[in-house]
């Protein structure tokens, strides 16, 4: 199983060493660049969902690739 955690800065080395200390457990941090792609893909994977649900209105596609 994999998790995705959001730790304040200053709480990273605590948080890692406390991992590591974990045989069954492998933590690596994500760059910058890594953290914001999956977060923009949590996003939009939230977004499809809502507008399944039917809380959300989905966008027409012309007005999609008209904003292009």
């Amino acid at each position: 199983m994999k998790v995705l955690l959001d730790i304040n800065e200053d709480k990273v080395d605590f948080i890692m060493e406390l991992l590591h200390n974990f045989k069954f457990v492998k933590a690596k941090p994500l760059t910058p660049y890594k953290a914001e792609v999956l977060e923009g893909l949590r996003e939009a994977v939230e977004e499809v969902n809502q507008i399944k649900a039917g809380k959300k209105k989905a966008q027409p596609l012309s007005e999609f690739l008209n904003e292009l």
